[in-house]
């Protein structure tokens, strides 16, 4: 019977789990239709931290009128100019895919062009590997473009029929975004305070997982920005027209390692080259290599300081495994979880290579905590030194 008391504490502590457990997959259930807005609004609010703390000490610790007036900011100078661009993007890829439509491009001319000033032996090698077939390419990419324009058309009728969960999802995020600006960091605190482990780990991941988020959005996103910018000022000066239509796809390759924006203005060099426009091409190629593919080595160090420490191949998994899973929100949410995966098992490597070493000094681990030769933690012990 003495036991009796310990028995109902743990039943009681267990109980207790499973209905925190219960409580916690419900939350989430009820907030998935929202969790993409809250995504963007969180880390948001972590990279324009800085904005708000600058407004907040201009007017003298009032925090509301200071989120209010840094959200004003976010809105007008981010998401409008950002809205008006997809819209630009959109009317152009309407617009190109219907010139194609009704002027489609001569293939068959422009091959013989170049197959014409190939030497002997290159003629040769494509006539025997088929490569001279090009009717069949320029059937294809009539019904690509058909296809397409099926798609781009069935894409914003859904988006006008949904416009209000549009609307909604918007709202959601801005509203979420205002409190996470103003109370970000007590938020922050109270969760990592709550979260069961130990407080050096906690705060160990915490300062990783905002590493991540300034390296991915400061390091990886305005790098794109940057390119997709430099990208779309290139075609326009070449004459290409839809120029910032592929900008924006330069700036989204950008976003995914080893692709890059030379997957778009590559071939439209060598397009411009085909179609005898010469100078163009070359102008075109001579950005790409010398300046757009350059401000990634320039921007990155000066944006972040320092690398995350992906791999750039894991990157490029995360961040297709992402987009395949949650749609564009994946090019953020795929390199932060490899990023907290990647730093939850080198703090583990780290205490395993801790626990060993003191090991080998004939010290045992106490309760979680481990105490050196002389008595101290670990902690006392780098206080001492």
């Amino acid at each position: 019977m003495a036991h009796q008391p310990h028995r109902t504490d743990d039943l009681q502590q267990a109980s207790f789990l499973i209905i925190l457990a219960v409580v916690t997959l419900l939350m989430g259930v009820i907030v998935l239709p929202f969790s993409q807005p809250l995504l963007w609004a969180a880390l948001a609010a972590i990279m324009f931290q800085p904005l708000y703390r600058n407004i907040l000490r201009n007017m003298r610790g009032r925090r509301n009128p200071a989120a209010g007036v840094a959200l004003l900011v976010i809105f007008f100078a981010i998401m409008v100019p950002a809205a008006m661009i997809a819209t630009m993007v959109v009317e152009q890829a309407i617009v190109l895919i219907a010139t194609l439509q009704q002027q489609p491009v001569d293939l068959a001319a422009m091959f013989e062009a170049v197959h014409s000033r190939l030497p002997n032996f290159a003629r040769e090698a494509m006539d025997r590997n088929g490569w001279a077939n090009i009717s069949m390419v320029q059937t294809r990419l009539q019904e690509w473009l058909s296809a397409s324009a099926g798609i781009i058309a069935s894409q914003a009728v859904s988006i006008g029929s949904g416009a209000l969960g549009v609307v909604l999802s918007f709202g959601v995020g801005l509203y979420v975004m205002f409190f996470l600006l103003r109370d970000g960091e007590r938020i922050g605190r109270i969760v990592l305070s709550a979260i069961p482990l130990e407080r050096e780990i906690v705060d160990r991941l915490a300062v990783r997982f905002l590493g991540i988020v300034r390296a991915t959005i400061k390091g990886t996103g305005v790098v794109a920005l940057v390119q997709g910018a430099l990208g779309t000022i290139t075609l326009m000066i070449a004459g290409v027209p839809s120029a910032l239509l592929f900008g924006v796809l330069m700036a989204i390759c950008a976003l995914v390692p080893v692709i890059g924006s030379g997957v778009i203005w590559l071939p439209a060099a060598v397009w411009l080259l085909v179609a005898g426009e010469t100078w163009q091409g070359v102008f075109v190629l001579a950005s790409g290599f010398l300046v757009i593919s350059s401000a990634d080595n320039v921007l990155r160090p000066i944006l972040v300081g320092r690398d995350t420490g992906i791999p750039d191949w894991i990157i490029l998994i995360t961040t297709l495994g992402g987009i395949s899973l949650v749609g564009f929100s994946g090019i953020v949410l795929g390199p932060l979880v490899a990023g907290l995966f990647l730093a939850s098992w080198s703090i583990l490597r780290e205490q395993r290579e801790a626990d060993f070493a003191l090991a080998d000094l004939g010290a045992e681990p106490d309760d979680g905590i481990n105490i050196d030769a002389s008595g101290h933690t670990p902690d006392n012990t780098a206080a001492a030194a």
